[in-house]
């Protein structure tokens, strides 16, 4: 069902806030043939993994394409794009040569590289259950960074640990496809070493503008009852606090630190290395309740039933075409909630993901999408949280990971038809985003002349 967007015009953004898109590695890049293996390779072999059965051997074809996809950046008007750097990639040779190319197309387009380095796709032959994968990761940052950093300026580290480590490491829905249930607690706490480390190695490259991209949203109880009032805040711990606390306060929520491996206050010295910005990837708030005694299936997702809390419907809000719900609000929510949790320990946030699946290419579900949450995120900006910029996912329509291509989140539609062409068309929301900056650039030209006179 088509949702009506507001007829008002969105309001102004500060000068200077960053507008972009975003995409990853393995999803849209293809060229398997010319990087090592990752655990997403192995994972998408095994059968039954990928619900249509693909690959990402070919996915978007960047690797060959990037050129036409950076026109359509320029087209768009985007501030900035964030890409991920394939590690695997890096570790080929010659693996770097491509990313030196797509910075320099960036830069020749007047779009700043926003680069991830780690977007899941771990090589093959290291395990974030094991500490040393951390200082793997440190190792390789640091080759990437004096590549790159002499035109690169905004870097992320690590790309939603807390999903790598849900659905890879505890349920199987993910590669590496283990199910380790509360087992898989070591492979958060290595991952966010692997980002303390990370940090440190940008700065010592010269680095200036660090940040990560947690995945955030709000956590609604059932009800008011203590059963789903408790389940409700564990769940929150685990998807929300246990990867902002360490980060932002130095510290794990209480319990949980005791939980993690190796000597834990050293490494949390590392890991609250301080930040830049903060990364914010958005979808939905989350509505939890007690345990129902059995299995749940959610989102794509199967929530089995030993764990403390189920997953359940949010009632009477639209959902997109992969059944997640539509609930901007929920964005000025989190925001509001970060502020007041962290207090100056937050630093200018960034939306470095927000957006949704819907089919076809006169998407106004996606526009309408959009819409609400960009007008959400000024609500936050009117309530004093200081946020810097907003970044759509995605660019592509892409491989979406263990929903194979039956997703798309794209701006720009690609015909996975036929893997000869992957014919890209800018869809209906392609064009109301790119109206939407060139309206607030003419603004912010205008307010500037008034200032001047």
């Amino acid at each position: 069902m088509i949702r009506r967007m507001a007829t008002n015009p969105i309001p102004q953004f500060p000068a200077g806030f960053l507008w972009g898109v975003s995409t990853s590695a393995h999803q849209i890049e293809g060229a398997a043939d010319q990087r090592e293996q990752s655990v997403w390779d192995t994972f998408t072999a095994e059968p039954g993994r990928v619900k249509d059965g693909s690959t990402a051997a070919v996915a978007c074809d960047h690797f060959h394409r990037y050129p036409e996809d950076v026109a359509l950046l320029a087209g768009l008007g985007v501030d900035a794009y964030r890409f991920s750097v394939s590690w695997p990639r890096v570790n080929s040779p010659g693996g770097l040569d491509f990313y030196d190319r797509l910075v320099d197309e960036l830069c020749a387009a007047g779009v700043r590289p926003v680069p991830t380095l780690f977007h899941w796709d771990l090589p093959v032959d290291l395990d974030w259950l094991e500490r040393d994968t951390a200082s793997r990761f440190a190792e390789y940052v640091s080759v990437v960074a004096e590549r790159l950093g002499d035109r690169v300026n905004k870097w992320i580290t690590l790309n939603e640990p807390a999903e790598h480590t849900l659905f890879g490491h505890a349920l199987g829905a993910h590669a590496p496809g283990k199910q380790l249930m509360f087992d898989a607690l070591p492979a958060a706490h290595h991952q966010l070493l692997g980002h303390g480390l990370a940090v440190r190695a940008l700065r010592a490259a010269g680095a200036t503008d660090i940040g990560i991209a947690n995945s955030h949203g709000p956590t609604w109880p059932a009800s008011q009852e203590p059963a789903d009032l408790e389940a409700a805040g564990f769940y929150d711990l685990l998807l929300n606090r246990l990867f902002a606390d360490p980060i932002l306060l130095g510290q794990y929520p209480d319990g949980l630190g005791e939980l993690m491996p190796g000597d834990v206050q050293a490494d949390l010295k590392v890991i609250g290395e301080p930040l830049d910005f903060y990364g914010v990837n958005y979808y939905a708030p989350t509505k939890v309740g007690a345990p129902q005694g059995a299995d749940i299936e959610f989102g794509g997702m199967t929530i089995p039933a030993e764990l403390p809390f189920s997953v359940q419907e949010i009632e009477d809000v639209p959902v997109t075409d992969f059944g997640w719900p539509v609930v901007p609000e929920g964005l000025t929510e989190l925001l509001g909630t970060f502020r007041d949790r962290y207090g100056d320990r937050l630093p200018p946030v960034v939306i470095t993901e927000n957006g949704c699946s819907y089919e076809g290419l006169d998407d106004q579900d996606r526009i309408a999408y959009l819409d609400g949450h960009v007008r959400a995120l000024h609500r936050a900006l009117e309530a004093g949280v200081d946020v810097r910029g907003y970044f759509v996912w995605s660019l592509l329509d892409n491989f979406e990971w263990a929903e194979g291509y039956a997703r798309r989140f794209g701006l720009v539609h690609v015909d996975f038809a036929d893997p000869t062409t992957l014919t890209r068309t800018p869809k209906a929301s392609y064009g109301w985003f790119r109206d939407l900056l060139r309206a607030q650039q003419e603004k912010q030209g205008q307010a500037g002349r008034v200032t001047q006179e």
